[in-house]
């Protein structure tokens, strides 16, 4: 049953546990480890968007004074991070705040935000 999970045995690799349950113990062990550098790989891939959302919303809070490097597809997660690194075929070709990206006009990151609806999420700057 769900209220056993936390006493439940743990398989090789985690095996028992779906993908999205793995990250979340993942996350969980770098909070009780208030890790300072956080690398997330595709963090939120394999979880439905209330659960990404809430995740998000928790790494803002609680990672607020730590290092966090996201790697992600999802535009929606790194929105509102402090800089974006966009890579083409393995070199960084745009680095900046989001809304200094988007403000340029031009690039990567802003034909994605503009394809995907995005443009009027980012924090624009005056």
């Amino acid at each position: 049953s769900e209220t056993d999970k936390l006493a439940s045995i743990v398989e090789e690799n985690g095996e028992n546990y779906s993908v999205g349950e793995r990250q979340m113990l993942c996350m969980a062990r770098a909070l009780l480890r208030q890790a300072k550098i956080v690398i997330m790989d595709e963090a939120t891939a394999a979880m439905d968007h209330e659960t990404d959302q809430n995740l998000q919303r928790v790494i803002r809070e609680e990672f607020a004074t730590s290092t966090v490097l996201t790697i992600a597809h999802r535009l929606d997660t790194v929105l509102d991070t402090d800089r974006i690194l966009v890579f083409d075929q393995g070199k960084v070709v745009q680095c900046d705040a989001p809304a200094a990206l988007v403000n340029a006009g031009t690039g990567i990151f802003f034909d994605l935000c503009q394809e995907g609806g995005y443009l009027d999420k980012v924090k624009i700057a005056e």
